[in-house]
């Protein structure tokens, strides 16, 4: 069975949020760093090169395949802050009509910055999000 390319470092996390160079960006993240620890009790770890991952969590697919990911995580891209949410974001409809303007895929959410989103919608959706992974 194929690993998964991505894997957790010893790389700091305060010395890649500190690197990224537009502040708006760089301020974001440090915001979405300390919410994501809060709600996880977690420290941040950092995911390959541009992932900062939070908790973790085994998994195994019907298929066999296993693995190791965290329970939530975010990565500072060029055009938007990508926020990995674990399981399907179908699953959260209703929270997300009231998240504010976003794009989204089957587990990431597309920011272009944080005024754009409602923060206390993004704890409810994390909250929700995490708990039956932590109960895994």
């Amino acid at each position: 069975m194929a690993e998964n390319k991505t894997k957790a470092t010893a790389k700091s996390v305060p010395d890649f949020l500190n690197s990224i160079e537009d502040p708006e960006r760089r301020k974001d993240c440090k915001i979405i760093a300390a919410l994501m620890e809060e709600l996880t009790g977690s420290k941040p770890k950092m995911w390959g090169d541009s992932i900062v991952g939070f908790g973790d969590y085994h998994y195994t697919y019907a298929s066999g395949r296993e693995g190791d990911w965290f329970l939530v995580g975010f990565s500072p891209r060029k055009q938007t802050l990508s926020l990995y949410i674990m399981g399907y974001l179908e699953f959260y409809t209703d929270i997300l009509e009231q998240l504010g303007k976003f794009k989204h895929g089957k587990g990431c959410l597309y920011i272009k910055k944080l005024e754009d989103i409602d923060l206390n919608v993004l704890k409810t959706l994390i909250s929700n999000s995490i708990k039956p992974l932590k109960e895994h």
